[in-house]
């Protein structure tokens, strides 16, 4: 019998309240908001860049037709069906991010308590993504400079002309990635310090 009444069962884990958030340092409360923001902004984003996969679909079964049905083929449809699918494996990322379906390989993690897995995540993002996804900007920002000044083109006849502006969407997905790593990381972090529960991230979310 616990203090409130209630029966607990003698192998049942200590039940660890979770805190309201009005007594979560203000500063603390500001930066989950933000999370939250950064959720439902990921959240119509992700969606709205969905639909490039319908015209993607799409423009493939149009080359496809033409291919085979009438022996005719066309620069700019084969390329912009690799354009097309650029566009949404780096827009979407941060969007994948946010509902958590990237690929993750792992032996150890699947087993471990929500807390654990929550102070894994914080510390992981901090050594490892932040300092990769940084680099990655930086080393790519000149390629997408110097392709933004020459206003670069396909180099084939009928080919798409503004292929600077799918190299800066490199710049603009991880950007997108970096922002979404931000909420996950304060949310890992609430789950670490158990000011919040896991599920509640998923209700933030839907």
């Amino acid at each position: 019998m616990t203090l409130d009444g209630s029966v607990a069962l003698c192998n049942s884990p200590p039940v660890v309240p979770t805190p309201p958030e009005s007594q979560v340092a203000p500063a603390a409360s500001a930066m989950r908001q933000l999370a939250r923001r950064i959720d439902a902004f990921q959240d119509r984003f992700g969606r709205a860049v969905s639909w490039l996969m319908l015209l993607m679909v799409l423009v493939v079964f149009t080359d496809v037709i033409l291919r085979y049905a009438f022996n005719v083929s066309f620069v700019f449809t084969q390329e912009l069906e690799w354009h097309l699918f650029g566009m949404v494996y780096l827009l979407a990322a941060g969007y994948t991010m946010l509902y958590d379906e990237h690929v993750r390989v792992d032996i150890l993690y699947s087993r471990w308590p929500p807390r654990r897995k929550a102070w894994t995540d914080f510390v992981l993002y901090l050594i490892f993504f932040y300092p990769a996804a940084i680099m990655i900007l930086i080393t790519t920002w000149p390629f997408v400079k110097s392709s933004i000044l020459v206003l670069e083109g396909s180099p084939d006849p009928g080919g798409i002309p503004l292929r600077f502006l799918l190299k800066s969407v490199i710049i603009i997905g991880f950007l997108l990635l970096v922002l979404q790593a931000l909420s996950q990381t304060i949310k890992s972090y609430f789950v670490a310090r158990g000011w919040e529960e896991p599920e509640r991230r998923v209700k933030d979310i839907l």
